[in-house]
């Protein structure tokens, strides 16, 4: 898979780089995978080499110095200040870098840094005074790479080794092990050290190059992607025609809609028996054995029923006091109540419990191969529920206004449909002749 597309990219944010194991690379592979013009920068330190991954190239000493820099043209523009002693190409001042930003803010145009130094290290961990991410950053994508796994904790391998062995336990060169890894990754004084409130995460384990390595990757891209919201797994160095990235992890959460009134059928449709279960409740048992994670219940009309429905479940309740106001209310307290590192959301209606957690499964597959802005299912040319939005699509769900739900931003988005056989899967519940339906569809009537 593409870069920009693994990463999430809609177009014009702001991508910061740290971490070890590629960093460079990848913030030069992305300008490249990007419409010209790409703005790249550096708050810390570029090798002078380096200048020549760029098709231009400027030194800037002060804000006024963006005026000579032709941001129409159709080439990836390198901003740095002037070498040190070192030889290497220092960051920009702060002034001169939140002018860029703003001009580039203005322009629409994406904008990368390398906000972190590994010294081209496998891994790192970071000193005091790293990361330097400015503030209003978008997007913070972690570099690892994974050949340094089985290798000795050594400054041939991991940058700080001594840092590292704090952070981590493992003891100075002792091998390097997949747990360690996870541990610095995980910390706030490790991978996640200095990443803005606001940014979206997203961690790349680069040198996913052979069997074992790979598989470790996806290993510990599952057990990441709730640190992050979406781990990418894949090889820098031996980039295939499909790009870089093999797989992608992404934490996808779950809503189930319960809030309604069910004022056709004269009863709460949440609560309807399911072979000895409500509704709701086997909603949720089907969302949480696919994987979604966290997993809300959004109520309403008959709050304590349906809550009283789902106890002793991995869910968390939400009261939705404008229920009656339509779906759309609910939509956005759904939203309101995930975590900011939300990848996707999966919307669930509570009168379907006939969608089995294999199609959640392959939805959230489809997902994960292609990353598309909107996933659903489609049953002989017919869309069906549930729906899966990327997390560009949450500020379109929040316009949306009266009894509508997600299927009112679908002219916006492109949507990669699943195809599905199974037609039952169309039925929902507004009245009794519905409930007799679907029960008879499954031989339960």
């Amino acid at each position: 898979m593409h870069l920009p597309n693994a990463i999430g990219l809609k177009g014009g944010e702001v991508v910061a780089f740290v971490g070890a194991g590629g960093k460079t690379s990848a913030m030069f592979a992305l300008a490249e995978a990007l419409a010209r013009p790409v703005v790249l920068t550096t708050t810390t330190h570029l090798g002078a080499w380096q200048t020549g991954l760029a098709d231009k190239h400027f030194i800037l000493k002060a804000p006024e110095a963006l005026k000579d820099i032709g941001f129409n043209s159709n080439a990836r523009l390198l901003c740095t200040g002037p070498a040190g002693d070192d030889g290497r190409l220092k960051g920009l001042s702060g002034e001169i870098l939140d002018a860029l930003y703003r001009r580039c803010r203005e322009l629409a145009l994406p904008l990368l840094i390398e906000a972190d130094g590994a010294r081209q290290r496998s891994l790192k961990a970071p000193a005091v005074y790293e990361p330097v991410i400015p503030g209003w950053v978008d997007i913070v994508v972690v570099l690892a790479g994974l050949a340094a796994l089985g290798k000795p904790l050594s400054e041939a391998f991991v940058h700080r080794p001594a840092v590292f062995s704090g952070l981590t336990g493992c003891a100075l060169g002792s091998a390097i092990k997949p747990e360690h890894l996870k541990t610095l990754l995980s910390s706030e004084r490790g991978g996640l050290k200095g990443i803005p409130d606001g940014a979206r995460r997203v961690l790349f384990l680069n040198q996913a190059e052979g069997g074992a390595l790979e598989e470790t990757g996806h290993r510990l891209g599952r057990e990441l992607m709730a640190v992050y919201g979406r781990v990418l797994v894949g090889s820098l160095h031996t980039a295939g025609q499909a790009g870089p990235v093999i797989s992608v992890h992404a934490q996808t959460a779950g809503v189930i809609l319960a809030a309604g009134g069910s004022e056709r059928l004269g009863r709460p449709k949440q609560l309807l028996d399911w072979r000895g279960v409500p509704f709701v409740r086997q909603v949720a048992l089907n969302a949480l054995e696919a994987g979604l994670a966290p997993l809300v219940a959004v109520t309403g009309a008959d709050r304590d029923q349906v809550e009283s429905a789902l106890a002793g479940l991995d869910v968390r309740c939400v009261f939705n006091p404008h229920w009656s106001e339509g779906q759309s209310t609910s939509m956005r307290t759904g939203l309101a109540a995930l975590p900011v590192n939300t990848d996707s959301v999966l919307f669930l209606l509570s009168d379907q419990p006939q969608i089995s957690p294999d199609l959640i499964r392959q939805l959230l597959a489809r997902y994960a191969a292609h990353c598309g802005p909107i996933t659903a299912p489609m049953v002989r040319g017919q869309r069906a529920n549930p729906v899966l939005f990327a997390r560009e699509v949450f500020n379109a769900l929040r316009e949306v206004q009266g009894d509508r739900g997600g299927r009112a931003v679908f002219g916006q988005f492109p949507v990669d449909w699943l195809p599905w056989a199974d037609d039952r899967i169309l039925l929902d519940v507004d009245q009794e002749g519905d409930y007799e339906r679907l029960l008879k569809a499954f031989s339960m009537k």
